[in-house]
């Protein structure tokens, strides 16, 4: 039977799946999924290695002979496939085989691994990443505690960097729910997740920086405040940069995450480290952000602050204008010089003394 599916599902597929995406290149979010002609024939002999594989009377001792590593590589490969209806049934298939064949499931990992390793260093193209990342949130929650080094490298190497790639709009959430498992699961982790998220933070693209201040929120919902301390200080530096941005979005989603009750708790018992690293940031949003939503938000935020610790808050506000005084005291002297070279050059001084 396996040999029958295997003549009619295993195929290659379109070449535009297999495409590196350049710069010169569509898009993938905007491009019309393409919808394989035969699918009627396709969705039967889906349909039969599923009820196969999900049988109470299928013998696994059998099966395994048949369902072998080159058979789920094969069905792994056609998560590529660009029609979404053969991508759920894969989804789905794989689940049960991974659920059902204890013997695959180190083989499963690791090719899904290579799937991940392809598409971040050399393809940034796959139209399976979504599926494959759900399939490995369910596989994420079922780890046994203590975690194995080989979950916790998977974490590092593949998962983590999954945030590097342009269309990662199009797995995000699916990528997000797996990285906040790992935290759930251990919450050691979480200084490993919020230094790796720093590291691949995007600097141009807003869209993608609202996603990722998404993810940093569920991520610091399940952090512990002794791994909040190891990396508070870079993560509020990248938060300060975040509150000044010009795109509203960005500032306004960052300003949000003084509404989670968790943060704000951590955030309180650490203020003496961060209100000074964003201060400077809030004043400036008060002063000049051109968004009225984001300048509100701020003023908020700089309440909260207040009445937390009135004391730190005018030490920091006396340090500022101190700092505000000597930019501007700089700043005239500079404009001093540059008018006297000016009225210098126009008297012919510079070029006596050039002369001279």
């Amino acid at each position: 039977m396996t040999g029958m599916i295997g003549m009619n599902i295993f195929r290659c597929l379109p070449p535009a799946s297999h495409e590196n995406t350049g710069p010169g290149n569509t898009d993938p979010e905007e491009e019309e999924p393409y919808l394989e002609p035969s699918w009627p024939h396709l969705q039967l002999v889906y349909e039969l290695l599923l009820r196969y594989v999900v049988s109470s009377d299928t013998d696994t001792k059998v099966a395994e002979r048949y369902i072998d590593h080159l058979f789920v590589l094969k069905l792994l490969d056609l998560f590529d496939s660009e029609d979404p209806r053969e991508r759920e049934y894969l989804k789905t298939i794989v689940h049960r085989i991974y659920g059902k064949f204890m013997v695959h499931r180190p083989f499963i990992r690791k090719a899904i691994n290579n799937i991940f390793y392809r598409f971040i260093y050399e393809t940034e193209r796959h139209s399976g990443i979504g599926e494959l990342l759900e399939i490995l949130g369910s596989i994420i929650n079922g780890f046994a505690l203590p975690m194995k080094e080989e979950h916790k490298l998977f974490l590092v190497r593949a998962l983590i960097p999954l945030h590097k790639p342009k269309p990662i709009a199009i797995y995000h959430q699916q990528l997000s729910y797996c990285i906040v498992q790992f935290v759930e699961k251990d919450y050691k982790l979480a200084d490993t997740v919020i230094r790796g998220l720093l590291k691949y933070w995007p600097l141009t693209n807003c869209q993608k920086e609202v996603l990722f201040l998404g993810e940093l929120e569920e991520v610091l919902e399940a952090t512990r405040p002794a791994e909040f301390q190891r990396c508070m200080v870079p993560l509020f530096r990248r938060i300060a940069r975040c509150l000044n941005s010009s795109h509203f979005q960005v500032a306004e989603r960052a300003l949000f995450l003084w509404n989670n009750e968790h943060i704000v708790q951590l955030i309180a018992q650490n203020r003496p480290v961060i209100l000074p690293i964003i201060f400077d940031a809030m004043e400036k949003n008060i002063q000049s952000h051109w968004n009225q939503a984001v300048h509100g938000l701020t003023v908020n935020v700089q309440k909260m602050f207040m009445e937390m610790d009135l004391e730190l808050f005018e030490e920091c506000q006396k340090q500022y204008a101190e700092k505000e005084a000597k930019t501007k005291e700089l700043k005239e002297l500079r404009e001093m010089t540059w008018k006297r070279l000016a009225e210098a050059a126009d008297e012919g001084g510079i070029e006596d003394m050039v002369t001279a």
